[in-house]
């Protein structure tokens, strides 16, 4: 998954009975002297909330199956590498994906929830996604990784707030390579071989932010109460999903921007 988003993010509020915790881990003086022990209890104490239980399994689910999905693409998508290091490189990249799935597999098993059981709720929409932005050749699939995983990451880090410190930890883990950099710098010398690229990737890219919004939203509606946990104190749900989905565009825009591309 990529690095930081440029740019601000949204300040989210924690759900009723976890905002407590978020406070503690961001900001407090007593933040970064939490035990192992501490960062157990009070994951502990957020999950016997069983509307902040089903937030998160829900939100792993999803993180779980964007990860293996993100494996099988990019395994997929070596075989037509240009070169023998795009090949092995893609290679790195798909083996780091499946480690993060693992991770999620595993942070979920100690909650008592199977992965295959949070991710089979977001399999049927995940997969129509996938279906709609099918890449035409080896640069868009490398369009499309980064776009999807910076987008991806970008709405993981907007909800961190809402975590208990363990989750926060694992988010932050997965968020950690330099996948997303890899495929920055490849891009960056694919359109300077190839400028006759800048137009048609550029357009890839619209369509990829457009379908990823969309998906995001989608999701939201059917699963309605993650609007009401991650904007507790807010009145106006809506005005603060769309300040969201606003800023993850902005977001984008920036990396096409860096890329030499119009989004």
């Amino acid at each position: 998954m990529p690095g930081p988003a440029s740019g601000a993010v949204l300040q989210l509020a924690a759900p009723r009975g976890v905002r407590t915790l978020s406070r503690m881990n961001n900001g407090s003086s007593d933040s970064t002297a939490l035990t192992a022990t501490q960062r157990d209890a009070t994951a502990e104490d957020a999950f016997a909330n069983p509307l902040y239980a089903r937030f998160v399994t829900d939100l792993l689910g999803i993180v779980a199956y964007g990860e293996l999905s993100g494996f099988e693409r990019l395994s997929s998508d070596a075989r037509f590498s240009p070169s023998l290091a795009d090949r092995a490189s893609l290679g790195r990249l798909a083996v780091q994906e499946f480690e993060h799935f693992e991770m999620v597999g595993a942070f979920l098993a100690d909650l008592q929830i199977t992965v295959e059981d949070a991710m089979t709720p977001f399999q049927a929409s995940i997969d129509a996604f996938h279906e709609r932005t099918r890449p035409g050749d080896w640069y868009e699939s490398l369009m499309k990784a980064y776009v999807i995983d910076a987008f991806s990451g970008d709405f993981y880090r907007a909800l961190a707030d809402s975590f208990d410190p363990r989750t926060r930890e694992l988010i932050s883990a997965i968020d950690s390579g330099d996948g997303a950099a890899h495929l920055q710098r490849r891009l960056k010398q694919a359109l300077s071989d190839d400028p006759r690229l800048a137009s048609r990737l550029a357009l890839w890219g619209r369509r990829l932010v457009g379908e990823a919004l969309t998906q995001a939203q989608r999701v939201g509606i059917e699963r309605q109460y993650l609007a009401g946990l991650l904007f507790a104190d807010e009145a106006d749900h809506t005005q603060h999903t769309t300040a969201l989905f606003a800023q993850l565009t902005r977001n984008h825009s920036r990396r096409m921007s860096a890329l030499g591309l119009t989004a």
